[in-house]
């Protein structure tokens, strides 16, 4: 009986731990716009929908399991960078880099 119990809490946490982090919805970013990540294709979509910028897309990443990497572009400047997001609840750490040497880092929040 211990063994079956045990089994059948060592599968619980293995697939909680394999549920993907969707990276899908609306999020504050670190300047304090929301911006919309929406599936687009084999990819999700990253989109303004407040501030200066509102309705440009700024980014393209594809990925699971919380873990997503692509291209993140700086709406003030029009410069796109290799980028990735990772998810963690309702936190995404969103990284940008060039050259994959010089990178900066935001944590958007889930709204």
């Amino acid at each position: 009986m211990k063994r079956l119990v045990l089994a059948a809490a060592m599968a619980l946490f293995a697939a909680q731990a394999g549920a993907a982090e969707p990276i899908e919805g609306n999020w504050k970013t670190a300047s304090g716009e929301t911006a919309q990540i929406a599936k687009c294709g084999s990819a999700f979509c990253v989109t303004l929908k407040t501030g200066k910028h509102a309705g440009k897309q700024i980014g393209s990443l594809a990925g699971t399991k919380g873990e997503y990497t692509g291209e993140i572009t700086d709406p003030a400047n029009d410069k796109t960078y290799s980028g990735s997001g990772s998810v963690s609840g309702n936190s995404l750490k969103m990284t940008g880099c060039v050259m994959k040497i010089l990178c900066k880092s935001q944590t958007w929040s889930r709204l």
